[in-house]
């Protein structure tokens, strides 16, 4: 508590007329007599009186404790008495009484339920708040979450591994400083192990790399074991494990895949509550072969061309075979005419169609179509042998 000098006679008219004005300090809650005239009467070390000038008067209270709170008056002895009163407000910041409040480390098991406690004094009476050091919020009752809870208590219902870490109690009354203590919460449980691929396949002569996630608290002991052997690290195996908070990621990576390095590898975590393992199997798949050149593709793409081009020349020639054979059959009319008069009998067994009359004008016209007809019959035939 720091001094204070205060002062608690003013000027008037009948102080100014007396020619030795006698001044008494008292304390009226504790109805103590403080200070006379120019002496202190109280036993307390801590009181004291000054004067500049027969009207100005000066009580010093040093190292001001909490019963120092209260009315004070000064008296001057005039007839009648005159006086004035003053109160002395006395503050005090926060304090937390660890004896009173939960300690700063506790240990509970999972789904179980836990109360903290944090108490403290000081005046005006504090108020306590509650957060988590890392920002995420805490569970009320296990039906809200809430970033800061207010009161000396703060239950947890339930309690899982995710509100495990650090609480902070916060005890302000606007007179500084706020105070603060730490209590670290955690959950324990036991062991589990979470695989993310339990097949793992690999071409021998690469490396290769297995994992596995753990949970647990209190710290687990965590190993790889193949063929019934815990796996050390050495050249032919690298051991890593990435620890975070009562999360741990495990990775063993295998070097120069070989025959015997095929098989179950596990991976093991326990602690003093209990023990589990995962299982990965790593099998051997062959080497990727390498994709098809760029030339041959060209290669096939030619023949390709090669193919329609000779179909082509096909179909040309027999176009002209076609018109040859219509020229011909232009300028011997009457023999045409002629052999299909000779043969009804084979045309109609046949079911092949013959003009109305030999003479008809359209005659000639009508054999040189079916002949076109034979023709791309055959050129037909010739493309589909070639394709």
């Amino acid at each position: 508590m720091h001094g204070i000098e205060w002062c608690a006679v003013r000027h008037c008219d009948t102080v100014a007329r007396l020619r030795s004005p006698r001044v008494a300090w008292i304390h009226i809650d504790r109805q103590m007599i403080l200070t006379i005239h120019r002496h202190v009467i109280t036993r307390l070390a801590r009181f004291s009186v000054s004067h500049d000038n027969a009207m100005t008067w000066l009580l010093h209270v040093s190292q001001v404790q909490q019963e120092d709170r209260g009315y004070y008056m000064c008296q001057v002895n005039t007839n009648p008495m005159i006086s004035q009163v003053g109160y002395l407000q006395v503050v005090v910041p926060p304090n937390i009484l660890d004896e009173e409040s939960t300690q700063s480390a506790v240990a509970v098991r999972e789904n179980q339920n836990i109360s903290l406690v944090c108490k403290a004094d000081g005046f005006p009476t504090p108020k306590i708040m509650w957060r988590r050091e890392d920002g995420q919020p805490i569970s009320v009752d296990r039906r809200k979450k809430v970033t800061v809870y207010e009161g000396d208590s703060l239950s947890l219902q339930r309690i899982s591994r995710t509100e495990m870490g650090a609480y902070l109690c916060i005890a302000t009354n606007a007179v500084p400083p706020s105070v603060s203590k730490r209590i670290i919460v955690d959950v324990e449980f036991s062991p589990m192990i979470w695989v993310p691929n339990q097949l793992v396949g690999a071409p021998a002569g690469t490396d290769v790399t297995v994992d596995c996630h753990t949970e647990a608290h209190p710290r687990a002991i965590s190993y790889w074991v193949y063929d019934n052997v815990m796996v050390l690290p050495t050249k032919k195996y690298a051991v890593t494990t990435d620890e975070n908070s009562y999360r741990a990621h495990m990775k063993l990576t295998v070097r120069n895949l070989q025959s015997g390095d095929f098989g179950n590898y596990r991976c093991i975590s326990k602690n003093s509550l209990g023990e589990t393992e995962g299982s990965i199997r790593l099998y051997e798949i062959p080497m990727p072969s390498t994709s098809p050149k760029a030339t041959e593709m060209k290669s096939t793409a030619n023949k390709e061309s090669v193919r329609r081009a000779n179909v082509s020349r096909a179909v040309q020639r027999e176009r002209e075979h076609v018109r040859e054979h219509d020229r011909e059959a232009t300028e011997r009319p009457s023999v045409v005419r002629a052999q299909l008069d000779r043969a009804p009998e084979r045309d109609a067994a046949h079911h092949v169609y013959r003009a109305p009359h030999p003479q008809h004008a359209s005659g000639t016209g009508d054999h040189r179509c079916w002949r076109n007809t034979y023709f791309v019959v055959i050129l037909l035939v010739q493309i589909d042998f070639l394709v």
